[in-house]
Formats: C-alpha cells, sequence, structure tokens
C-alpha cells in the first residue's frame, strides 16, 4: 500500500511527485505558512525535509510568528440536499445525533481510508 504522508521529527508532510521537475515534493501540514521539500529519494526527503522544517521554525521563533495552524474543531461543508437526507436517516437510526454520525465516518475514513 503507498502512504503519500511522511513524519519528520514529529511533523505530518504529504508527498507527491513533480513530473516538471522529476523529484518527490514533501509539504508539511498543520503548519501557518510554507515549508516544502522536494528529493529524489525517501532518505532525500527526510533530509530536506529536516532542514525546510528546522529553517521554518527558526523563522517563526525570531520573527515572534505561532508555527503552527489552530483547529477550532468546526467546518461547514456543502453536499447535495439528497445525500443531506440519507446522512439523517443513517444517523437516526443508529440511534446518533447527525454530528455523531458524521464524526464517526470521518474517523473511521481517515484511519482506515
Amino acid at each position: 500500500m503507498m502512504n503519500n504522508q511522511m513524519t519528520i521529527n514529529g511533523h505530518i508532510a504529504v508527498i507527491s511527485f513533480d513530473p516538471e521537475v522529476g523529484l518527490f515534493r514533501g509539504e508539511f501540514i498543520g503548519l501557518n505558512g510554507g515549508a516544502d521539500f522536494y528529493a529524489d529519494s525517501v532518505e532525500g526527503l527526510h533530509k530536506e525535509g529536516e532542514a525546510s522544517l528546522k529553517t521554518f521554525l527558526a523563522v517563526c521563533q525570531e520573527q515572534g510568528l505561532e508555527p503552527y495552524k489552530h483547529f477550532s474543531g468546526k467546518f461547514i461543508t456543502r453536499i447535495p440536499a439528497s445525500l443531506h437526507e440519507r446522512i439523517a436517516t443513517a444517523a437516526t437510526a443508529a440511534g446518533m445525533s447527525l454530528n455523531q454520525w458524521v464524526q464517526t465516518a470521518l474517523e473511521h475514513e481517515v484511519a482506515h481510508g
């Protein structure tokens, strides 16, 4: 199974392939700014990722900036009315609120998707 995530020094980066430059591209998620890096191997990604992260965190510290995004736990999404109805029906049938049902579905998808 191919995983497009990599953990570097406790931070998650999403990895993709950039065909224009012929390199793998890593981008840290959960940061308040860009901290991307490129390499042609897994070892190179780790090395370049560590350097990019170190630089990003140092700049944030120097400038007094918060390096991490904060998530409120709330988000709005738009879905077709017919899907909304099916989800509400499934939640009621499971004895859950709509929020509980959606949270369970999202947790399952993140864990197993």
